[in-house]
């Protein structure tokens, strides 16, 4: 998708430090976090969105929770509070299949 912010990130066209960063992920802290630990997890392949995912998707998905819990580990979340937040509809900023990593204090809900 040419217009799609995280697809233009994804292809560097937008500068953007990669906290993770594998043939088919990255991941990268959010610009208006809404915890102190806000990281995004996006599948370099244009996915619109939950409604989207197909069986096709498994192996991505099981890549997506792992890379989920190493930074998890990394940011030292393991016995803190965090979440995991897969939004869809019109809760979907961006259309592209996207997660979110919450831990700390949540400033607000996403």
């Amino acid at each position: 998708m040419d217009n799609c912010i995280f697809c233009k990130i994804i292809r560097k066209e937008i500068p953007k430090k990669f906290e993770y960063e594998s043939e088919t992920l990255v991941a990268f802290f959010d610009i208006n976090p809404s915890a102190d630990i806000h990281l995004l997890i996006v599948p370099k392949t244009h996915i619109g969105g939950v409604g989207d995912i197909t069986s096709e998707h498994s192996v991505l998905l099981i890549e997506i929770y792992q890379v989920i819990n190493k930074l998890v580990a990394e940011n030292n979340l393991e016995d803190d509070l965090y979440r995991v937040v897969v939004n869809g509809g019109k809760a979907q900023h961006v259309p592209h299949l996207h997660f979110h990593l919450l831990g700390g204090r949540w400033k607000k809900m996403v």
